[in-house]
């Protein structure tokens, strides 16, 4: 028992403070704890959460990726295009996927490639895919998104739960299996932990760092075909600093901002935590601008306590020896 807390202390930790957040919100205003609450907490952490995941693999390399929330506009505005133009609906998703693959690739490349800072290249990318999802829309939503594609992401598999809910958590499977069962996992969390380490023991640095942020983006693209099923329509404004919700789940999830340490699980349930706190921040009628001061406070709290974490450990392994 000793060791289940202590190999998961972050995760269990995460998890109390969901419910001391239920608890405290649901006396405040019992409204909160109403189902129709709670599923928007579960909709909205499956967008944060699904960008959540995906973010994750580039930070544990140590990098950074701030364009994802322009990516899932950029892939949400084709995505809904082709779906007006009567386009099969799983062939709209398929390509919304690889617009969002193509768009984490760009940003390896520069990264890996151009030895361009992440901060600086997806700060690039940030503006250009933001740019490229206004010129294909010409600035206006894209309106009219067939209900054949949108139900095919909306509709209930138990009461009110979306079959959105569980690609989200499908989502955070594949990349768990991914980190902990493959050698590209292996080398994600190598990167990260010394990367000059890593490149001397025959690791290949910068096509790890591609894929890493290939395939983060992807969960990036999957909230943005999520997000045209739910809306109904293509929006080149939509994600408008959704960046930093995804990486305040990650953070809260106990993901490393310096790299080398991340749980896909840690990021679910910190998506979770985060979207409960806005929602709270909604029913209690708190203005929304506080909700964006909450949010730059969440991220800084997490990050110190990963901070205060590594002291102690750090602590601990000196005494040992």
């Amino acid at each position: 028992m000793k060791k289940l807390f202590k190999n998961n202390f972050r995760e269990l930790s995460v998890i109390i403070a969901i419910l001391a957040m239920a608890l405290i919100f649901g006396v405040l205003n019992p409204a909160y704890l109403r189902p129709v609450n709670l599923i928007d907490i579960l909709d909205q952490a499956t967008i944060y959460g699904l960008m959540g995941v995906g973010i994750m693999l580039p930070i544990i390399t140590g990098g950074i990726d701030i364009s994802v929330g322009s990516a899932l506009a950029f892939a949400g505005c084709v995505v809904a295009q082709l779906a007006v133009a009567g386009v099969n609906p799983v062939l709209c998703m398929l390509v919304g996927l690889i617009v969002g693959f193509l768009a984490g690739l760009l940003n390896g490349f520069l990264i890996s490639k151009m030895k361009l800072q992440p901060f600086i290249a997806t700060m690039g990318t940030q503006s250009v895919y933001r740019g490229v999802a206004y010129i294909i829309t010409n600035g206006y939503p894209v309106l009219g998104v067939p209900d054949s594609y949108r139900d095919m992401l909306n509709f209930k598999i138990i009461g009110d739960i979306r079959i959105s809910i569980v690609i989200f958590l499908v989502w955070a499977v594949i990349v768990y299996i991914l980190l902990r069962k493959t050698r590209l996992g292996t080398y994600i969390y190598a990167i990260g932990g010394n990367m000059e380490a890593a490149r001397l023991s025959g690791v290949r640095v910068e096509l790890i760092q591609m894929m890493a942020y290939a395939i983060g983006m992807l969960g990036t693209a999957l909230a943005g075909v999520i997000q045209v099923a739910k809306l109904g329509t293509g929006d080149p404004t939509t994600g408008n600093g959704w960046e930093m919700n995804a990486i305040a789940a990650a953070a809260i999830g106990g993901t490393s901002m310096a790299g080398g340490r991340g749980n896909p699980w840690g990021t679910v349930l910190g998506a979770i935590l985060f979207s409960g706190l806005k929602v709270g921040l909604v029913v209690m009628n708190v203005n929304t601008y506080w909700q964006y001061v909450a949010t730059g406070l969440v991220i800084v709290v997490a990050a110190y306590v990963e901070i205060f974490q590594s002291m102690v450990t750090s602590r601990k392994k000196k005494k040992k020896a």
